[in-house]
């Protein structure tokens, strides 16, 4: 039996001008940090700022992706939102990849360098995550951005603390330290995202 109009999917919602602004901004803030973590990561011998710098590349191709689903129906939307889910788990299995090859080679990062570009990325985070936070309670994949922007934001809090710790210790563990905790957010994270947005594709399928 054909699903009469009241079971019909709600025409896709008309691309909020403002959200998509907010996202272009976000994306251009996110492609800098970019550089400028992989170049001062590597610099710095840091595991902690290498890590960060492939969550700012992530999030730049998450908000360029999110772009263009815009106005998309809720299904494609929620597509999205999945794979985005699967790369923030992904991310974190790379990061803890990332920290046992670091332990092997136990080479104290850089602090001064280190702490500086924290507070820098931290600076562009807490932007980042003000222009999203109204967007915050929005579908999957509006979610999905703002839990970037605040991962992002609460990791470089970490970073700015563990560049006190080797500066202090002369140790490479805090550094350590921060990379487990992005490790951590970026899986539980994902895994939020991805639970939300397969519930999403359920009700889709469901109404059809």
């Amino acid at each position: 039996m054909a699903c009469n109009h009241c079971c019909d999917e709600p025409a896709p919602p008309k691309p909020d001008s403002k959200f998509r602004t907010a996202l272009w901004i976000a994306l251009f803030i996110n492609l800098a940090m970019f550089l400028i973590e992989l170049i001062g990561g590597a610099y710095a011998h840091s595991s902690a700022l290498w890590a960060d710098s492939l969550d700012f590349f992530g999030d730049a191709v998450n908000y360029g992706i999110s772009l263009a689903v815009l106005g998309a129906s809720l299904y494609w939307r929620a597509t999205v939102a999945l794979v985005k889910g699967l790369t923030m788990a992904l991310f974190g299995v790379v990061v803890i990849g990332k920290t046992v090859f670091a332990y092997v080679q136990s080479i104290p990062p850089e602090a001064i360098t280190m702490g500086a570009i924290g507070v820098l990325a931290l600076v562009a985070n807490v932007s980042s995550a003000l222009i999203l936070y109204s967007f915050r309670d929005g579908d999957a994949n509006m979610s999905s951005v703002w839990l970037c922007s605040r991962n992002d934001a609460i990791g470089n809090v970490a970073v700015i603390l563990a560049a006190v710790g080797v500066f202090g210790t002369g140790s490479i563990w805090p550094d350590i330290g921060v990379a487990v905790i992005m490790a951590s957010l970026g899986l539980s994270s994902g895994y939020q995202v991805v639970r939300q947005a397969l519930a999403e594709r359920v009700i889709r399928h469901e109404s059809t």
